[in-house]
């Protein structure tokens, strides 16, 4: 018999296994009471509905009847969903790390009853192949251990949650209670000259043969090549042709899709072919505002192009018909009644049209979203692309409506079967605060700046001695546990806690309230410094650093019709430290209304372009070369 409850779980990953003979739970406080009650362990599997491996070891292993009874037997079973509960796959991750450095999905986890991994591992499979066990061999060895040798998994269990703890405290993450943005006021940025350092030894570290960095498995790392556009804009001519080669040899692999303009996940070997098939949102967002930004200055280079056709693969592919974005596409597609790991993608236009397209993870998350916004708002405004902007508006509109609640962000995902009961996590807030402040600059629509405002305020708080601090709601087994791990280094995807400060670097520009800047400064100063050690895991703060330590600069460009030369000056104007906005008369009284001082009095010319340096302005020019002039003043 089965009582497998996922068949009304919201995540799509967790419906794929509702048909499975193991007796899943969803992740929560119930399996975790049972498993106390029985006095046996909880096997925690972690993954996302797109991921490859997971589904060989859902065909090999949970589809298997034996498999399911002992699990039955012995086990409290539980399916998670990372995109669902980033969370727990974070905290999860961390204790894996115990035990494998080849960390990735499935993630196979064993807690105890009390909510802590004492052993894990990602893969196992059928059989035992070259070392490795068989997943059955697995339970086997975890029940010897659970039954005559408890002493020793409680001190794992007790060691591992000292280590999440203790990794949570590096990471500066917020708990349950909220927690302060680490450094706080007394800890300084770092030096611009130091951030420029980096690209220097970013550069020494560039496979000089395929283009990129690293050996195999190679991933775009979007955070890090728009590091390196930032830094190109800061002066550094070095960093701009380092992110213009990374992105040429993307553009000319296997890792981009030539038919749709979309980018798979990574790489398996080091010239950028065989790729891992998946094609996910966040992945395709980042360097699409990586690409945007560069356009700016290599518009005669692959980066326009390169934009284009990211846009378009959201556009086609991920946009839902109410205008939001789902979360990835699978690898896998079903040919002639098998699953098969790329073979849709390797046909040419016609093949694809006699096939069904690989499925859609129909998550819409509101972090993963908010990257999207940001993305086409920036490469919108860079390419002077309508199109773009209306998708980032459209996705906007519709997060604001469903996902949002008295101006807070109260739902992390949502499809079509309704919204995720797992809270928000901060990069939700943080992501889509910051998609919605760079679209309030590229539509010159002041309710999106309000809207990012308003998350922004709720989010974050300055005590009396003016430290701020983040508030996020905490998973109740991981609260219990103690173990947390908070906002964990950025990877694939800008960091939540990064989002927030560019959001609150942005209103610092717009209201001229010093507020604001303290709490983005807050928040990147300690991550940036930790970016100077390991560049690959803080590069958006490192971006963030460097428009944080420059004098604040703001460029108002008032114009009848947004397609006016003067403003395709002053977007391309745009670099650490200067914010841009393109408005008309009519949008500028709104975003003066709204509270934003920088437009006050910004009504009465058009054409006309206000250069301010920390919110006192210069005489408006009303041509190309004043404003060229007053810009080089």
């Amino acid at each position: 018999m089965s009582d497998n409850r996922l068949g009304t779980a919201v995540s799509p990953y967790l419906r794929a296994h509702a048909d499975n003979p193991v007796d899943w739970r969803e992740w929560g406080t119930e399996a975790f009471a049972e498993a106390a009650e029985r006095d046996v362990p909880v096997f925690v599997s972690i993954g996302y509905a797109t991921c490859h491996w997971c589904h060989v070891m859902a065909r090999e292993s949970f589809s298997d009847p034996a498999i399911a009874d002992e699990l039955r037997r012995d086990f409290v079973s539980v399916k998670v969903d990372r995109e669902e509960r980033p969370d727990v796959d974070s905290s999860a991750m961390i204790g894996a790390s115990a035990f494998t450095q080849n960390l990735g999905w499935p993630l196979s986890v064993f807690m105890t009853p009390g909510g802590r991994v004492f052993y894990a591992g990602t893969y196992f499979p059928p059989e035992p192949v070259q070392g490795h066990p068989s997943f059955r061999q697995v339970l086997g060895a975890v029940r010897e251990a659970w039954t005559d040798r408890r002493d020793e998994v409680d001190q794992n269990a007790d060691g591992i949650a000292a280590a999440i703890t203790a990794q949570s405290q590096a990471g500066g993450g917020a708990d349950d209670a909220g927690s302060e943005a680490r450094g706080g006021p007394a800890t300084a940025l770092p030096d611009p000259s130091a951030v420029h350092a980096v690209v220097d030894r970013l550069a020494e570290a560039e496979d000089r043969e395929f283009g990129g960095f690293g050996s195999a498995p190679k991933f775009p790392n979007a955070p890090l090549l728009e590091f390196l556009v930032d830094a190109g804009a800061d002066g550094d001519a070095q960093a701009l042709d380092l992110a213009e080669r990374t992105l040429t040899a993307i553009a000319g692999s296997d890792l981009l899709d030539p038919l749709d303009g979309g980018v798979f996940r990574y790489a398996t070997r080091r010239d950028w072919s065989v790729p891992h098939y998946e094609r996910m949102l966040y992945d395709n967002a980042g360097l699409l505002a990586t690409a945007g930004a560069l356009a700016r200055h290599r518009p005669g280079g692959i980066a326009p192009q390169l934009a284009r056709g990211i846009a378009r693969f959201l556009h086609a592919v991920l946009r839902t018909a109410d205008g939001v974005f789902v979360a990835a596409q699978d690898s896998e597609s079903t040919i002639d009644g098998r699953r098969v790991e790329g073979a849709w993608y390797r046909e040419d236009a016609a093949g694809r049209a006699r096939l069904d397209p690989p499925p859609l993870d129909d998550h819409v998350l509101t972090g993963w979203n908010g990257l999207a916004i940001r993305a086409l708002a920036i490469a919108g405004a860079a390419l002077a692309d309508p199109t773009m902007i209306e998708d980032a508006r459209s996705a906007a509109d519709r997060l604001l409506a469903t996902h949002l609640r008295d101006g807070a962000v109260v739902i992390r995902s949502s499809t079509p079967r309704g919204p995720s009961a797992a809270g928000p996590a901060l990069e939700d807030i943080g992501l889509f605060a910051e998609g919605l402040a760079e679209l309030a600059l590229a539509s010159g629509e002041a309710r999106y700046a309000t809207a990012a405002r308003t998350i922004v305020d709720d989010a974050v708080t300055l005590d009396d001695t003016g430290r701020a601090r983040v508030v996020v709601g905490a998973d109740p087994v991981l609260a219990a546990a103690g173990t947390d791990a908070g906002e964990q280094p950025q990877t694939a995807l800008r960091s939540g806690s990064m989002g927030l400060a560019g959001a609150a670097a942005r209103l610092a520009e717009l209201t001229g309230d010093s507020r604001y800047r303290s709490i983005a400064a807050q928040l990147v100063a300690g991550r940036a410094n930790d970016g100077l050690r390991q560049p690959l895991g803080h590069a958006d703060a490192l971006a963030l650093a460097l428009e944080l330590a420059r004098p604040s600069r703001e460029v108002v460009v008032v114009v009848e019709h947004p397609d006016d030369p003067m403003a395709r000056r002053g977007v391309a104007e745009r670099r650490p430290g200067t914010l841009v906005a393109v408005v008309t008369p009519e949008q500028a009284r709104a975003f003066a209304a709204a509270g934003f001082e920088l437009f006050v009095d910004r009504d009465a010319l058009a054409p006309a372009a206000y250069v301010c340096h920390d919110m006192v302005c210069a005489l408006p020019a009303r041509t190309i070369d004043a404003l060229a002039a007053s810009l080089s003043a």
